[in-house]
């Protein structure tokens, strides 16, 4: 993992998250990350990380529609938006049930 995937998911964090397909069949699975623009309406919750590569990662993406889906943490790490900001860790936010995330 590289500097910028570091920053986004510290070590410690990343042993907490589920390997990819390892939740498939629980009905209410854990978000686990909370990923976020502070300069936009996207917000990535992680449930899943691939643990060979670390950047495939697969959540519940809110933005323009709300959907479950497969997304690249290298991509997400290399998003600038205004004044040069990139996509943020909410430090405060604790894992909770996906559907707890809907409510919101």
């Amino acid at each position: 993992m590289d500097t910028d995937t570091n920053e986004l998911i510290p070590k410690e964090l990343l042993e907490t998250i589920p390997n990819l397909y390892e939740t498939e069949r629980t009905l209410n699975p854990i978000c686990h990350v909370k990923l976020f623009t502070p300069f936009s309406q996207w917000t990535w919750y992680i449930i899943e990380i691939s643990k060979d590569d670390l950047d495939t990662c697969y959540g519940y993406v809110q933005g323009l529609d709300s959907e479950l889906g497969y997304f690249s943490l290298k991509e997400l790490a290399s998003i600038k938006g205004v004044f040069g900001l990139g996509v943020e860790r909410d430090i405060c936010f604790l894992a909770i049930p996906l559907s707890r995330v809907k409510e919101k």
